[in-house]
This record gives C-alpha cells, sequence and structure tokens, in this order.
C-alpha cells in the first residue's frame, strides 16, 4: 500500500512546480507545432513517469501499471467514439448523403453564421447531452468541414461552441459523478449549476460568432444569435432547477434548434456571409480549400429525409445508449471487469485531499456493447446498409477509417494514460491544493480549479470527480457554500474542454488536418482562458454580492 504524496518538497511553489511539468510540456508541445501530437503526447507521457516516480515517491510499478491502464481506457471509450463516428462520416460521404445534408442545410440559410450556430453550437448540444466524450466536435467538425468551412474554423468553432453543454453531458454524467464524490444531491448540484451557465449559454453563440466574422460580421446576425442563445439558457434554466438535470442539453438543444429554424424562415440577414475562412486568419486562409457554397434550391420531402436519416438512426441509437434502463439490461451479461493486479485498492488518497485515507480503485471496465462507440458502430452499419452499400464497401471503409485515424487514436491512448498516471500518483491533487490555498479569492480560483481538471483530464465528469471532493471541504473551511463550489467545479470545467488535448486531436481527426493541432490549440486557448475567467467572476459575485448570493442554494 502507497499512500499518496502531495509536497514532496516540503515546499508548495516547488511542489506544484513539479507537478506541471507534463502538462506543461504537453501543452508547449502541441502549440509550437514543431512536434506532431503524438509524439508530444509519447513525449509528455514519459514525463508524467519520471516526475511521478522519482519527486513524488510513486513505486515504479504501479506507475507503470497506471499509464498501461490509461492507455487501454484511452482507447475505450473515447478513441471508440472518435473511431466509429468518423466512419459514419465516411459512409454518409461514400454514398453521396452527405452532399444532400449540405443542401438541407444550405435550404435553412446559405450565411455561414448561421450555419456555425444551427451545427456547432444547437445540434452539437443535443450530441453533448446524448452521449458527451468527444461526440459533438467530432460530428460537428465533420459536418462543417464537409460545407466548405475551412480547418481551422471548422475544428476551432466547434471546441468553442461545445463548452455551456458539457456540464449536463451524456444525461447527466458529469453531475451525477459531482453528486457521488461530494455527497451532494445531484438535483441540487444540478440546479446550481443551472444558476451558473444560463448566462454563458447566451454569451457563447455570440462569441462563437464572433470569432468566426469579427464584431461587425456578428452584429448583422445578432436577432439569430439572441433567438438562438435565449432558447438554449432558459430550458436549460427551467429543466435543471424544476426537472431534472439528466435531460438538460437534449431538451434545452431541440429547443434552440427548432426555435432558430422557424425564426429563420421569416427573418434572414441582409447580406448572405458565404466565406468559410476565419475572417482576418492568414493561416486558415492559406490551408483551406476553395469555397463551396450550398446550393440554396430547396429539397423535397423524400430528399430531405434521405440526407437526415443517417443522423437520426445516430440520435435514435444514442439516446437508447445512454438510458439507465439499457445499461442496466446489457451491462450485466455484456461486461469483464478487470481489477488490475498490483494496482487496484494499492493506493491511498490521503488527507488533506479526502478526511480519511481512501483507497484509489483501478478498474477496467469493458462494457463493450453499452459504450457509446458501440452505439455508433451499429447505426454507422444500420446507415450503411440503409443507403445502399454493399458489406464489402462497408468493411473497405472501416479499414479505411482505421487507417485514417490510427494517428489520433496513439494520441487519445496516450493523453489518457497521462491523466490516468496523474490522478493515481497524486500530481492532480498538488495542483489542486495550490488552488486551494488562495483564501478569499477561493471561488475565483476554485472554479479554475474545474477549468484546469477538464485541461488535464478532457472530460467534466473526471475533473468533478477529481477535485469534487477538495471543492466541498475547502469551501465549508472558508465558510462558503459547499454547492456553489461543486457547482462552480463543473461550471468552471466546461469552459477547459476545448483545450484539453483529446478534444483539439478529436477535432483534427473529424476534419482531417492532421498535424495542426498546434494551430487549433493556440486559437482557442485565448478564448479558453477569457470564458473561464469570467465564469470565476460570475461564482465572486454568487459567493460575496447581494443579489447575486441569494441565487445561491444551501
Amino acid at each position: 500500500m502507497w499512500n499518496q504524496v502531495y509536497n514532496p518538497f516540503d515546499n508548495t511553489t516547488l511542489s506544484t512546480i513539479a507537478a506541471a511539468i507534463p502538462v506543461v510540456t504537453l501543452l508547449i508541445l502541441i502549440a509550437s507545432g514543431k512536434v506532431k501530437a503524438h509524439v508530444a503526447a509519447i513525449i509528455a507521457l514519459v514525463l508524467a513517469n519520471l516526475v511521478a516516480i522519482l519527486l513524488f515517491t510513486m513505486p515504479a510499478n504501479l506507475a507503470v501499471r497506471a499509464s498501461l491502464l490509461g492507455i487501454v481506457s484511452g482507447f475505450f471509450p473515447i478513441g471508440w467514439i472518435v473511431l466509429n463516428v468518423i466512419f459514419m462520416y465516411q459512409l454518409t460521404v461514400t454514398a453521396g448523403r452527405f452532399e444532400t445534408l449540405k443542401r438541407a442545410v444550405g435550404g435553412v440559410t446559405a450565411d455561414r453564421r448561421l450555419q456555425l450556430l444551427l451545427i456547432a453550437f444547437s445540434f452539437g448540444a443535443f450530441f453533448e447531452g446524448a452521449s458527451g466524450f468527444g461526440t459533438p466536435v467530432a460530428i460537428t467538425g465533420s459536418i462543417l468541414i464537409g460545407l466548405g468551412f475551412s480547418p481551422l474554423a471548422a475544428s476551432g468553432l466547434s471546441l468553442i461552441a461545445n463548452t455551456a453543454p458539457v456540464a449536463y453531458g451524456a444525461l447527466g454524467t458529469p453531475i451525477q459523478g459531482l453528486a457521488s464524490v461530494t455527497g451532494l444531491d445531484p438535483y441540487i448540484l444540478g440546479a446550481m449549476v443551472g444558476r451558473q451557465l444560463p448566462i454563458f449559454s447566451l454569451i457563447v453563440p455570440f462569441w462563437v460568432v464572433w470569432a468566426f466574422a469579427g464584431f461587425k460580421g456578428m452584429k448583422e446576425v445578432w436577432p439569430a444569435i439572441l433567438v438562438t442563445g435565449l432558447s438554449f439558457a432558459i430550458p436549460q434554466f427551467l429543466i435543471s432547477n424544476y426537472i431534472n438535470p439528466w435531460i438538460v442539453d437534449i431538451g434545452s438543444s431541440l429547443i434552440s434548434m427548432g426555435c432558430l429554424i422557424l425564426f429563420l424562415k421569416v427573418w434572414q440577414p441582409k447580406k448572405l456571409w458565404l466565406s468559410p475562412a476565419l475572417r482576418g486568419n492568414d493561416e486558415s486562409a492559406s490551408t483551406m480549400a476553395p469555397a463551396r457554397l450550398v446550393d440554396p434550391a430547396p429539397l423535397a420531402p423524400g430528399e430531405l429525409l434521405t440526407a437526415l436519416l443517417p443522423w437520426i438512426i445516430l440520435c435514435i441509437i444514442l439516446l437508447i445508449w445512454g438510458t439507465d434502463w439499457f445499461k442496466a439490461a446489457v451491462n450485466p451479461i455484456f461486461t469483464w471487469s478487470y481489477p488490475v493486479p498490483e494496482l487496484h485498492n494499492m493506493i491511498n488518497k490521503v488527507a488533506p485531499v479526502v478526511p480519511t485515507p481512501t483507497k484509489e480503485s483501478a478498474i477496467f471496465s469493458f462494457t463493450y456493447v453499452s459504450f457509446t462507440g458501440s452505439g455508433m458502430l451499429l447505426a454507422a452499419i444500420i446507415a450503411g446498409f440503409i443507403m445502399g452499400l454493399s458489406p464489402g464497401k462497408i468493411v473497405s471503409e472501416y479499414a479505411r477509417t482505421i487507417k485514417l485515424c490510427a494517428y489520433s487514436l496513439i494520441t487519445i491512448s496516450a493523453m489518457l494514460a497521462i491523466g490516468t498516471l496523474t490522478r493515481l500518483s497524486g500530481v492532480d491533487a498538488t495542483l489542486g491544493l495550490a488552488f486551494a490555498a488562495t483564501g478569499v479569492l477561493y471561488p475565483f480560483f476554485g472554479t479554475l480549479l474545474g477549468w484546469l481538471g477538464v485541461a488535464l483530464t478532457g472530460s467534466d465528469t473526471a475533473s468533478n470527480i477529481l477535485f469534487g471532493n477538495l471543492q466541498k471541504i475547502t469551501s465549508q473551511q472558508l465558510g462558503l457554500s459547499p454547492v456553489l463550489m461543486a457547482a462552480a467545479n463543473s461550471s468552471g470545467g466546461v469552459m477547459g474542454k476545448m483545450i484539453d488535448a483529446q478534444s483539439i486531436v478529436v477535432a483534427s481527426t473529424a476534419t482531417n488536418w492532421f498535424g495542426h493541432e498546434g494551430t487549433i490549440l493556440r486559437f482557442v486557448f485565448k478564448h479558453s482562458i477569457a470564458l473561464a475567467c469570467l465564469v470565476g467572476l460570475f461564482v465572486m459575485l454568487q459567493a460575496y454580492v447581494y443579489p447575486f448570493t441569494a441565487m445561491v442554494l444551501k
């Protein structure tokens, strides 16, 4: 049995710097653009092992086993999702259905700014609510690149748009994870998050269009942006506070899509924005293909159904796959649980992270049927047959997709290995404790702790499990509301989603823009920091300033 060590140098500053070495190295290597993402991830993983073993005294055999567990966990479920959603996209392209989908979107509007709202924000939020874990960026990125958006626009803007829905992703899994480690009521936590994020659900659509088209371009379509934001934010508050936290994203996204489509039937901008490139971005312009304008001719009802059918099938199956009753039905039969020998329950998490020593579990649960990626694979196969593709063609397309995604899958697995190792070694807790030592400013920095957790792990659920209890303990010590700060961990975390290395790799894979992960990271990083700080300031108001304090639940 090994007890985690959080301050190996008996100096908080030095220990925090040591803990930050792997993730800082990873971000610098990726942002430099001189090192391929999979190579950067492998280098960072080696560094993470050296830091854990040599500086944080983790036994070498535990560190190696933790890394191997992370590598496998990286492919299942996240890599499995990416592989199969790209497979679905490739099948629709091969069958010619994607061209029809582009015409369908063009039938709503040919304006690129409004296409971005409909697909990256509203449609992406639906997939975040249905499955999460990289699905929305993979799907919206592939659709946007198919519509002719430049690679940087398709990648970066999909990442920025996939923020406000993340706290309720995968049918409320982040909220459930937060409740499991804090002991707080998930309905209260979900309601508190619903008193923080709606304002940002209103801001993010404006932010995305501004990032794409500039302030003037955003101002020209502000009525549509306002409709999109309000029709998402208001249901997000109402569903989270008066129904439950499980269906927030699905309900809000469907309402938002419906309202935007209906609004565009009676309103269109005076000038159509037809360029798919980021405004004023020379790097994007130099790498993009010539603009492919969408045919605005309306589709017949049969053609529209043909275009949407593969995605309708995917939505239906993902909704079934995400329900508790489906998982309860298949998991007892189709699950292989493997407690990693000489790692499972061999590590103690200790004070001040937890009140009493707590064993860290290390179980690989191979729930191969209920994995979201398995549902996507089934949907893709069904759609392939419905689209008239032969079994041989479907198999050959899958082989081509594996080859296409190979380096991305290596990168994702290495990223998860880093996240698993830092969690089991206590390195992430060292970073968390540094944030927890900020006193009266803790509401701000505690929110940024959630941001850091998602940036490290790639998952709001993982960040909540990682830092949720620390948020509760620290807030109680400082006389703050545990509900407020636990919720702030999740709300702040959503802004870290756009810079976590896994999401960036998913985006580059979906847009077939391999080797440009550094460009994507440099583009989204400033947006991530700015939005995370805004969330932190809003939580500060809720902690100390009336009438915002009246919003805080007990």
